[in-house]
């Protein structure tokens, strides 16, 4: 009976790639822990496998009594009593069971580890096979399953929601999303409830890294690097913002993303479930990054403070809402695209507070151009600052601080 078992683990180790060694290493853990609660054992049990023979021996550990330590209350060494109980094959095959299943799915979750953990950041494609009001399983392949936290953040905070609003998933749904964590299975940090049983890769549809790796799949010029993505600002499902330049002066890289008629970005757009897209040319001036960042609204002027981080942007009356964006979401994105902090004000208001602005001994650091230069307002504040208005034309001065504009308004009062 002892050499059939033996067998039986040898030909189930060749079929599961499993190592004999360490499958009898851990039957032999497990039937120790075993027969100590079986035999009523105070200081233990060790369990010997004949890795022959498969013949199994039980021994009591005995504590030598010169080796206890008082400060410690234990011992340090023992002996060994053979306690081996007549019939040990049916406790052995039910623990050869359960020691199998550990191994098999501690050998699975190693071997996905190594495969895996060197891909964080890319994209996946798989199939639903279950979704629950927690988390969505997707299938990678044969054998491999990654999960998509969806947890309700307020009632587990422990947790991760990688799934963007208003989406839901179906059965047999393809589904494309990117890795963002695998689970190391010897890992000694405490995990999280339920970790165990759940795939250890963990995937993302609200990743900034998905929009870039979708981008890859549908522009072969990012993908072969001729145009660079710079930087992602997103609030998944709704919108999000792509900086884009061109390592090739000749290429237009906006014009490469966005494809013929559009066709590139709509499919990524298409994937996103109907995330709006905006995609925006990246420049190294930080006033016209600015102003690009906040397309579709036309920008007058960028003010830049490079000490504090600081972007006023001032714009035409009609373009202050387009520019701020439904509760404040175009300028939000184009603050976290470009890394600075914007304030937005319109013409009239900014004509008004201009004088007091500091502006800095910059001139450059806005939309204006030395060209320009002649035909700005001649008006200079009390505080020796130049007012930064176009003149009109025929004048010197902007229509706020040109005198017989003002005149004429008074006339006709």
């Amino acid at each position: 009976m002892a050499s059939e078992m033996m067998e039986a683990l040898m030909e189930l180790c060749q079929e599961k790639h499993l190592n004999q060694l360490a499958l009898i290493d851990e039957l032999e853990r497990s039937l120790a822990e075993s027969y100590r609660t079986i035999l009523h054992l105070p200081f233990g049990a060790e369990v010997t496998i004949d890795r022959a023979s498969g013949k199994i021996y039980v021994y009591e550990l005995v504590p030598v009594e010169e080796s206890y330590n008082e400060e410690t209350d234990e011992y340090t060494e023992f002996t060994k009593r053979d306690v081996t109980p007549k019939d040990t094959s049916r406790i052995a095959a039910k623990h050869a069971k359960e020691a199998i299943n550990t191994l098999v799915r501690r050998s699975a979750r190693e071997q996905i580890y190594e495969e895996f953990s060197d891909r964080i950041g890319d994209i996946i494609t798989g199939t639903v096979l279950q979704s629950t009001p927690d988390f969505t399983i997707v299938k990678i392949r044969e054998g491999v399953e990654a999960e998509l936290p969806h947890f309700d953040q307020r009632r587990y905070p422990e947790e991760r929601n990688e799934r963007p609003a208003g989406e839901r998933y179906l059965h047999n749904q393809r589904l494309r999303a990117v890795i963002i964590d695998v689970r190391d299975p010897n890992s000694t940090e405490p995990a999280t409830k339920g970790e165990h049983s759940r795939p250890p890769i963990v995937i993302s549809r609200t990743h900034p890294a998905l929009i870039r790796c979708l981008f890859e799949l549908e522009v072969p010029e990012i993908y072969e690097g001729t145009v660079e993505i710079k930087s992602i600002a997103r609030e998944p499902g709704r919108r999000s913002k792509v900086a884009v330049r061109s390592l090739d002066d000749r290429l237009d890289p906006v014009g490469a993303c966005v494809g013929p008629k559009g066709s590139r970005v709509r499919t990524v757009v298409s994937e996103l479930r109907g995330e709006r897209v905006d995609v925006i040319l990246w420049d190294a001036d930080p006033a016209r990054y600015v102003a690009n960042a906040l397309s579709p609204a036309k920008v007058s002027r960028v003010l830049i403070d490079a000490e504090k981080g600081y972007a006023g942007v001032i714009v035409p009356d009609d373009q202050l809402s387009l520019a701020i964006g439904k509760d404040g979401q175009n300028a939000r994105l184009a603050a976290r695209l470009t890394g600075w902090h914007i304030d937005i004000k319109n013409e009239r208001l900014a004509a008004e507070i201009l004088g007091n602005l500091h502006m800095g001994d910059e001139a450059d650091d806005d939309l204006i151009g030395e060209d320009d230069e002649d035909n700005r307002c001649a008006f200079v504040s009390a505080d020796g600052i130049r007012c930064r208005n176009q003149a009109r034309p025929g004048s010197r001065f902007c229509g706020v601080h040109d005198p017989e504009a003002a005149d004429t308004e008074e006339e006709g009062i």
